[in-house]
């Protein structure tokens, strides 16, 4: 979607809010999946849904977060850990506090990425 030289500097993508880092986040994740999805089977829209809806919440979020976390860099895990303590507009709805502090957290860092180009450190961190 962008070209490198559209790319943000990793200090310029650092001193976004992590709330909106994570608002970017939550979007790469969405695609990823679906796209993940698509090239596993050939399912119906109504199943894609449902099965990206699994994944694509809090909980599952909060799970894949807690599997990651190990393997972040210091510069990933400070931006996991500012989207995690951010304060948010929105609260969990069908989750608990924490799976929606660590999805966030989650969020902010596949934001960053994203942004600063790191496509493949997304692939790195997503793939089973």
């Amino acid at each position: 979607m962008f070209g490198k030289d559209d790319f943000l500097a990793p200090e310029t993508a650092r001193s976004l809010s992590p709330v909106t880092l994570a608002f970017v986040g939550d979007a790469v994740y969405s695609l990823y999946v679906r796209e993940q999805l698509v090239r596993s089977a050939d399912f119906k829209a109504g199943q894609l849904n449902k099965l990206s809806s699994q994944k694509v919440s809090a909980h599952g979020q909060s799970e894949l977060a807690e599997r990651i976390l190990p393997l972040l860099t210091e510069e990933e895990a400070e931006v996991y850990r500012r989207g995690r303590n951010a304060k948010k507009t929105a609260r969990a709805k069908h989750a608990t506090v924490s799976e929606y502090n660590r999805s966030t957290g989650f969020e902010a860092v596949m934001g960053y990425l994203y942004l600063t180009g790191r496509y493949d450190r997304i692939e790195a961190l997503l793939k089973d």
